[in-house]
């Protein structure tokens, strides 16, 4: 997978849970933050 793609799922990751906050899901909201940090922790010590 290119660093592009990992960018934009990174980031899709993101904006969704910033939806979800604001749509008043926390829950799912948090799970989506913690995928996107996650993810992007084990894509950076990869590279």
């Amino acid at each position: 997978m290119s660093t592009v793609y990992k960018d934009i799922l990174i980031g899709l990751l993101f904006i969704t849970g910033i939806w979800g906050f604001v749509s008043g899901e926390f829950i799912a909201s948090t799970v989506l933050f913690a995928g996107a940090a996650i993810y992007s922790n084990m894509v950076k010590r990869i590279n």
